[in-house]
């Protein structure tokens, strides 16, 4: 059954979090200095998380830090950097974790790059948006399950695009060594892979008591844009004014916290409900293929995922 819920593409990211009480919880938010990483964490704090800002620019997420903190009473804001990119940086940082985790929330993300590798020979935009996120969850599987067993539940929160529907995961050529690189379908396939780590996440982790959910935040104008083509983006800012990065963060919010999502896992949401199947997405914004779904299509990723991670620590 597909789930619905009270929230609309017009709700906030404190209308979703408004009667939930999260002190206590341990939330970690990647790239939270800016757009609607601000806007999650500062909503988890306000219900009085203890939330981690996992950042690559730490002069960013101290302002930040202090820019919650004062709006919303609660201290309990750390910054620590991260860069999704490098393995090392993610194993220190993992390392660095202490106790249980309640949700981690892979809010991090590149959109539409010129065509770049990171030292392992990963494109930039799947590596960043999923590998880098696939490597941090892994390494904090083990804090996550802790969590769960204290309050019954621990959340992983990927937060993906409709994006995904340019381009399903291309497991014959991940990385464009063998055709032209095209920035929307490198992007679309890594939003992809969002989706469909949280869909063997599921029938992996279940059991350990971790639900693991996607979503598609909405469209909202920040930085994330920076590598469009200047008059690209006027156009069509001018023709879609999209949401805030409060409404955009609404979304995250509810899978990471919400009472109404207890137990549900394996599944992609927009406008703060369970998308709906389509065979393109709708209007730009709505629904999801059926290729970010796909059971096997997930299982394959997973291996591979694990098998590009390990051979780049050799």
């Amino acid at each position: 059954m597909r789930i619905i819920t009270p929230f609309t593409a017009s709700s906030t990211a404190m209308d979703v979090i408004a009667g939930v009480d999260f002190t206590g919880r341990a939330v970690i938010v990647t790239g939270a200095s800016s757009g609607i990483g601000v806007e999650t964490a500062r909503a988890l704090a306000a219900a009085g998380a203890h939330v981690t800002l996992a950042v690559r620019d730490l002069n960013a997420g101290r302002r930040t830090a202090d820019d919650i903190a004062a709006t919303t009473g609660n201290g309990l804001v750390a910054v620590r950097g991260l860069d999704l990119t490098d393995l090392d940086s993610i194993a220190a940082f993992a390392a660095g974790w202490n106790g249980p985790l309640h949700a981690l929330i892979h809010n991090a993300g590149v959109m539409e790059t010129p065509r770049k590798y990171t030292r392992y020979g990963w494109e930039l935009q799947f590596a960043t948006n999923h590998l880098g996120h696939f490597a941090l969850t892994l390494a904090l599987h083990d804090a996550l399950a802790e969590a769960a067993t204290t309050t019954g539940e621990a959340r992983v929160v990927a937060v993906s695009s409709s994006g995904h529907g340019s381009s399903p995961v291309r497991f014959d050529d991940l990385f464009f060594r063998r055709r032209p690189y095209d920035a929307g379908h490198a992007y679309g396939q890594s939003k992809t892979a969002q989706i469909l780590f949280a869909v063997e996440a599921t029938r992996r982790w279940a059991r350990h008591g971790i639900t693991t959910n996607a979503l598609m935040p909405g469209g909202i104008w920040t930085n994330l844009q920076r590598h469009w083509d200047p008059d690209r983006r006027a156009r069509l800012k001018a023709a879609v004014p999209g949401k805030t990065p409060q409404q955009g963060a609404a979304t995250s919010v509810l899978l990471a916290a919400s009472p109404r999502l207890q137990g549900v896992s394996g599944r992609y949401f927009d406008d703060c409900a369970e998308a709906e199947p389509v065979e393109e997405i709708v209007e730009g914004l709505h629904g999801v293929r059926a290729w970010a779904l796909d059971k096997d299509a997930a299982r394959r990723l997973w291996d591979v995922s694990l098998a590009l991670i390990d051979a780049a620590r050799r």
